[in-house]
């Protein structure tokens, strides 16, 4: 009878992929096809009503009833001339996934059935509350939530071979009105930002009245055969690999990055970018990442909570994408142990209505101290909460990077290149001289800064936050996350420090100074408090753990202890006065992260058991018991001590492995029952991460040793070598 493993490894080794063929040559021809953008506005609505849409989307305005009315009609006959015969909320709970609920256009009439799309159903919808994760903001018998429009991200059609949907971004709030998603408090930073970022702007440009955040991100992900996936009940249930001897040849040659991409892999690529673009996902870059069977793709830059948004929607279309192709998607931080994880670099920055990029130096001193204004309160934001940008970005699946000496540390520091911290490091022991031109007042003894930073600024891989030319990338973010909340974090930092920066300025300014003078001087202090935050060597290294703790710099490198920063004392006035999050909003997000960790946890330790115990264990017994019979046969035939000391060696070594593996599986058990019996979910969740995942190493390194004796034919799991190695 063949094993599972068998019939995988059988089906991946015959696979034939589609042939995948674009709308058209043109990307320009398809991109958006399935979006309500603005050339369909401009086609289905009227001009009046279009007006008032792009205001609200641009300018945060009200819609009125009548206008929904007018706007939900032409959306439905957008929709249904694409053959779309459904709508939804679609919507981003704190399940880390999205949401929907599907309603039909078709109502039932006494003059006959009719196809109707409300205001009010495109404005607000009802779905269940209580059965997210909420925090203990709704009981379980208060299920009233609402999803609420979000016009400034496009409504868009999900094809699927059942049928269409038209989908309308959401935000998702209790009935008592808190934010139990990560959209609605993203919205609310990018207004703070928006507000701070023009108050200092009008310093140096009065034309400019409003600033967009800015965001690429880059997305890692690995696929496996899905036969063999279906083989793994760990890859199944917890979406990485928890067992498996490190194959002989992983990414040590080399060869994967950026090599030629296998042509069953490219044709899933095209597949998932075709239906991107559609989506109006602007897709650029795709290439072979550092580990066998690892890719990265990467879109153009958009505004803050649409890159969001088509980030969301991309993971949701690969994982669709990838069935058709007989792939599955692995978007876990770590699916593998022992080659490299994946991440989801943010690339941030903020540009104007006027076109400019604030983190982009120019050519005059004025453009220069523009520049310097925002780039210095960014390094001094992150230098008062980098506790608070470190939980944004902690989770269960993202341990197994920070701190893991392939990806950004658990400290949080921020690597410049060498040209600029010069340019710190001179503006800071410079002397400002007040002898300016009464018709200059521009201060002339700012350093020159290159207009071009990147061929001037190397890449430092190992830190979590690198500034890269024109922008900072959070390198720290995992792969499966939602940027949302390390963005609603930054936005909400760099925000409140650019409220004090103009405060300290205008101080300065009712004093006399005069105000390129002033916001020199403040920048000049915020250079030195912050300079601890900046670091250009190995963040992989020993050494930086202990030069970051003789300057004061956190460590946390577990989830649970580095999630209390969200409800410090510090972190709840920060985010209370920029009306992001009200206490009782923090309290329960603390609460929904910690249980999401032990849960995961807990999930882990039941597959590490339920393996251990029904698949690698009888495993072993099996072909220890074929060793016996051997050794039987041979002690029969009347050979030597030495003619049976092989079998009789290898069957020692496998009762030793399974001794230990069984010991521990069992004492891990034990230990899970009294840790599920602790009440506070902050303790739970600690003692899931300090006593429960103790026991697993011991029992993957000890399986792993078996993996190494087993007969290959019985050993019932695909191995990692197959898992990489399978085209």
């Amino acid at each position: 009878m063949k094993s599972l493993r068998s019939f995988a490894l059988n089906e991946a080794q015959s696979r034939l992929y589609p042939e995948v063929k674009a709308p058209s040559t043109k990307i320009s021809d398809f991109f958006g096809s399935n979006v309500f953008d603005q050339k369909k506005m401009k086609a289905y609505l009227s001009k009046e009503v279009y007006g008032k849409l792009i205001s609200a989307v641009e300018q945060g305005t009200l819609i009125s009833q009548d206008d929904a009315n007018h706007i939900a009609t032409a959306m439905k006959t957008w929709a249904m001339s694409k053959g779309v015969t459904h709508y939804t909320h679609w919507f981003q709970p704190l399940t880390g996934t999205t949401a929907e609920k599907h309603d039909s256009f078709f109502e039932p009439s006494s003059e006959g059935p009719v196809e109707n799309f409300a205001g009010s159903a495109l404005v607000q919808q009802e779905p269940d509350a209580s059965s997210f994760p909420n925090g203990g903001i709704r009981n379980t018998f208060e299920a009233r939530g609402y999803t609420a429009w979000d016009p400034s991200s496009p409504a868009f059609i999900m094809e699927s071979p059942s049928g269409k949907t038209l989908c309308i971004p959401t935000v998702f709030v209790s009935y008592t009105g808190e934010a139990l998603d990560f959209k609605a408090p993203l919205l609310k930073a990018v207004n703070a930002i928006d507000k701070a970022a023009v108050d200092v702007c009008q310093y140096f440009d009065k034309s400019i009245t409003k600033v967009n955040a800015s965001l690429g991100i880059e997305q890692e992900y690995f696929l496996v055969d899905l036969a063999l996936y279906n083989a793994r009940p760990d890859l199944v249930m917890t979406g990485r690999a928890l067992f498996g001897h490190m194959s002989a040849k992983g990414q040590q040659l080399e060869d994967h990055y950026f090599g030629s991409i296998p042509e069953r892999v490219q044709a899933f690529m095209v597949d998932f970018e075709n239906e991107s673009l559609k989506l109006g996902i602007p897709l650029k870059t795709r290439h072979n990442e550092v580990a066998p069977m690892q890719f990265e793709c990467a879109p153009i830059y958009e505004e803050i909570n649409l890159a969001i948004d088509h980030n969301q929607l991309l993971m949701d279309v690969m994982e669709k994408v990838a069935l058709r192709h007989n792939f599955k998607v692995l978007l876990h931080e770590k699916p593998y142990a022992g080659i490299n994880g994946s991440g989801k670099h943010n690339n941030w920055s903020l540009i104007t209505d006027t076109g400019k990029n604030l983190l982009a130096p120019g050519k005059t001193p004025k453009n220069n101290l523009m520049f310097l204004a925002f780039f210095v309160n960014t390094i001094k934001a992150v230098h008062e909460h980098a506790d608070l940008l470190r939980a944004s970005i902690a989770s269960v699946s993202n341990d197994h990077r920070l701190g893991a000496n392939e990806a950004p540390p658990a400290i949080i520091s921020i690597f410049l290149g060498q040209q600029l911290n010069e340019v710190l490091d001179e503006i800071e022991h410079s002397r400002i001289s007040k002898k300016i031109k009464e018709d200059n007042a521009l201060w002339l003894g700012i350093p020159k800064i290159p207009q071009i930073l990147l061929d001037n600024t190397d890449r430092n891989r190992t830190s979590p936050f690198a500034f890269t030319g024109n922008k900072f990338e959070l390198r720290a973010v995992g792969s499966s996350a939602n940027s949302s909340a390390p963005m609603t974090v930054l936005n909400a930092i760099v925000a409140d420090q650019l409220v004090k920066f103009k405060v300290d300025v205008d101080r300065l300014i009712k004093k006399g100074e005069k105000k390129d003078i002033a916001l020199l001087t403040v920048i000049k202090r915020y250079i030195k408090e912050s300079k601890d935050i900046r670091f250009e060597g190995n963040g992989y290294g020993k050494e930086w753990e202990e030069e970051a703790e003789r300057r004061g710099l956190a460590n946390i490198k577990t989830t649970p202890k580095a999630l209390d920063a969200y409800v410090s004392e510090k972190s709840v006035e920060l985010f209370t006065k920029t009306n992001i999050f009200s206490k009782r909003e923090l309290d329960a997000r603390h609460e929904i992260l910690l249980e999401s960790y032990y849960k995961k946890l807990q999930i882990e330790a039941r597959v590490y058991g339920e393996v251990a115990n029904s698949m690698i264990i009888p495993a072993c017994i099996a072909y220890q018991n074929t060793l016996i019979e051997n050794a039987k046969g041979l002690k029969e035939l009347g050979l030597n001590e030495e003619a049976l000391s092989t079998p009789v060696e290898i069957i020692n070594k496998l009762s030793q492995h399974l001794r230990i593996v069984k010991n521990n599986v069992d004492a891990m058990l034990e230990e899970r029952k009294v840790t599920n019996n602790i009440e506070d979910t902050r303790e739970k969740a600690i003692a899931y991460d300090e006593k429960v995942k103790s026991y697993f190493f011991n029992i993957r390194y000890h399986s792993d040793k078996l993996e190494q004796i087993v007969d290959d034919n019985v050993w019932p799991l695909p191995k990692l070598r197959e898992l990489l190695f399978s085209k």
